[in-house]
Order: C-alpha cells, then structure tokens, then sequence
C-alpha cells in the first residue's frame, strides 16, 4: 500500500517539476520523439513495400514456378556477377521451347508457358510508338491474369505454332496509336512486318515497373523466328496443381534440365537455369527488406542516443536546480533509494512521453505516406506491425533507465548537509 502511494506520491513531484519547465520538457523529449516515430515510419513502409511487390509478383499468379536462364559458374540472373555478365554482351541461349513441352509433361505441371521480350517500333496508319514485344506461348492465358477486352481475342497454340502474324496490344498501345478507333482486324507494322491485331488487353498498368499497357503481345515462334531471329526464350513459367509437391516438383524441373542440358548433377555450378517458385521470391524480398529495415532502423537508434544524451543533461541540470530541494526532503527522512527512484521515474516518464507522441506521429506519417501512395496508383496496404509499437515503448523506457541513472545517482549520493547551504 505504501509503496503504491510513494509512486503516486512521485508521479505527482514528477509533474509539478514538468510544469514549472514545460518549454524544456519538450524540448527534452524531442529527440525521443524523432527517433520513435522514425522507428515506426521505417517498419511501417517496409511492411507496406513488401506487400506491394509481392501483390506486383502475385498479380501474374500466385501458383507458379518460374525457370529462367543463368550464367553458368555464378548466381541467378539476378545476382551482381550475372548481370555484369550480361552487361559484358553474355546472353545464355540454351533455354528453349522443348524445355517448356517437357515441363509440362511433369506430375502436378497444370500448363506451362514460354516468354522472351524484345523492344520494337510499332508503327500504325496513325502514329507510331516504341513498343516492348513480348512473345509468349498460345497458353498464355491459361496463367496470367490478364484478359482481353470484348471483341477480341487472344491468339491459339496452333497459330504460335504455324508462325502467324497476330497480336494482341495494351491498352496504352491502342489508344496510342489508334485513338478511338477499335484496332481490332486492323494492321500494326511491327519491325516493318504486318500483324494482324486480335485483340485489346483491358488496362492493366504498370507491374514491378514494367507498363503492361505498353506490350504488345505476339506468339512467341512467330517473335523468334520472324521479328528477332533467334531459337531461345527468356523464360518458362509453369503453373502447378498442388501447392504439397511444389518442392518434389521444383526437384524435378531441375533434375529434367540438367538432363537435357548435359549438367553433371555433382557439378552444380555449371547449371545454365534457375528455378524459383513464388514461395522463393518472397524469402528474397524478406531477406532484401529486413536488411533495410534493420539498417534504417539502426541509423534512427542513433537519434533515439542523442535523444537520450539530451534527457542525462538536462536531467543532472534538474538536480543542480533542486539541489535545496533533495537536502530539504533527506533532511526529513528521504532515503537514498526514495530519491533515485524519483529522479529515474522523472527521467522515464519523460522518454514515456516521448515515445507514445513519436508513435502517435509515426502512424500518422505511416498512414499518409500509404494515402498517397494510393492515390499514384501502387497497391499500399497501411501496416504498422505490433511489434513497433512494443520496440518503441520498450526503446523509450530503456532510454529514461540508462540515461537517466547517472542523474538520479547523482541525486541520491548528495550530502543533505551540503544540499541544504546551496539554497
């Protein structure tokens, strides 16, 4: 009971002092304020932004596994040696449409597609554009998420295979080059040969930065053999049936390729592919992310220590001032531990203080930065996980103890005696 009203008692002192200093108070707990809401801003977005790539990845479909092409003795396509390799003119060719039919003849293999891109002027009676030309497989459709608007349609298996020359344009190509005309069965000069459109995708946008409104869609036999010249795609993705054997199914892509492509199994390094499914991108980004967040988290830590600096001065200030104050209440029988637990109490409080305003900002900073970016177009789920609110908190009472216990021993060890002659 006692104890129960000793911290009612010093809550009470605690205040009265916040009061008679309320400039510096906050001027104090500002730093406090800074860091936590930055604490909180940073685990906010990067909640935010990893949902908005792996809503970009799933917008193709969330069941796939994606194959594609690697410089041999390095890591994926992705990696810094690769793409270093690529800038240095190393294409990897060995990626080719009787992978893909083999694919998809594997158990739990639903369908499977081919894809390469290439980037072409697209020329209309109207005006003309540079274009990206993405060829794919008459199955496209059987996995993307896409859809064609009425009146057209998407091109067949057997016109990929017999080379046609049709296409299916964005949205963004249509308007452009067509304006309010309906584009379908009128013809696209594509790298100065005929295609016949077929269809209109309905608007799409942009996906990982790339506007897939701006694509004009071809089979991808017809790209290789009559607009670009080549044997090779850039990629085989393929949807799978039972989420359970994906790993077994991974396995067995990689085992069939390394067969096809001449691989020593014991050799893995020589491997000419990667295969990934939307499971390992996701670790990816979690791994990528986290390394950020962790980092940017670290450097707003380095606020929240010359937040904490700022509390130990003007906290050992506070005891100069009151100096009178501390030998009057030993005088009368204050013990030692009673005005330590005072002065760490002011000092918590304070960093308290500091830290549920910085939260209280910090979401709302997190909430607007996700309305604006709503309002640009990206997918911005508003996330502030509950772990950054316990971090901060736990951040801001750890700041009050460490940095305001010099002040408060300071405090507690004065000679009451001495104290009193300071008035």
């Amino acid at each position: 009971m006692n104890n129960g009203v000793n911290l009612v008692r010093n809550i009470n002192l605690a205040f009265t002092s916040f009061r008679r200093n309320i400039l510096r108070t906050m001027l104090t707990g500002l730093g406090i304020v800074i860091s936590i809401a930055s604490v909180i801003i940073v685990i906010s977005s990067a909640q935010g932004v990893k949902g908005f790539l792996i809503g970009q990845f799933e917008s193709f479909g969330s069941n796939l596994i994606q194959t594609e092409p690697r410089v041999p003795h390095t890591g994926s396509v992705n990696s810094g040696e690769s793409q270093e390799a690529m800038a240095l003119g190393t294409v990897i060719t060995t990626l080719k449409l009787s992978d893909m039919e083999a694919i998809r003849s594997l158990p739990n293999i639903e369908t499977t597609y081919a894809a390469h891109i290439g980037q072409v002027v697209a020329t209309s009676p109207y005006d003309k554009k540079t274009v990206m030309l993405y060829g794919v497989s008459g199955t496209f459709l059987d996995i993307d998420t896409g859809s064609i608007a009425e009146g057209g349609r998407f091109f067949t298996e057997e016109e990929d295979a017999s080379l046609a020359r049709v296409a299916v344009l964005g949205a963004g190509v249509a308007e452009d080059l067509y304006g309010d005309q309906n584009p379908v069965g009128q013809v696209i000069k594509l790298k100065n040969k005929n295609f016949t459109i077929i269809g209109i995708f309905e608007p799409r946008g942009a996906v990982l930065f790339f506007n897939l409104d701006d694509m004009v869609y071809v089979p991808v036999q017809t790209l290789q053999k009559q607009v670009l010249g080549i044997d090779y795609v850039s990629a085989i993705t393929s949807k799978y049936q039972d989420k359970a054997r994906v790993p077994a199914t991974v396995v067995n892509i990689e085992e069939l390729l390394r067969d096809r492509h001449n691989i020593d199994r014991d050799d893995p390094e020589k491997e000419d592919f990667v295969v990934q499914t939307m499971d390992d991108v996701a670790g990816t980004l979690d791994n990528i992310i986290g390394g950020f967040t962790i980092l940017l988290v670290a450097l707003a830590a380095i606020s929240l220590i010359v937040g904490g600096v700022g509390i130990m001065n003007i906290m050992y200030v506070s005891v100069l001032e009151r100096t009178f104050e501390i030998g009057l209440r030993k005088a009368v029988g204050a013990t030692r531990k009673q005005i330590l637990r005072q002065f760490l109490l002011e000092a918590v409080l304070v960093t308290m203080f500091g830290g549920f305003t910085g939260i209280v900002i910090g979401v709302g900073v997190a909430y607007l930065i996700s309305v604006v970016a709503g309002v640009l177009g990206f997918a911005w789920k508003f996330v502030v996980p509950l772990y950054s609110v316990a971090l901060a908190v736990g951040f801001s009472v750890a700041c009050g103890l460490v940095f305001g216990l010099y002040p408060a021993r300071r405090a507690a060890e004065l000679d009451p005696i001495e104290a009193l002659r300071r008035e």
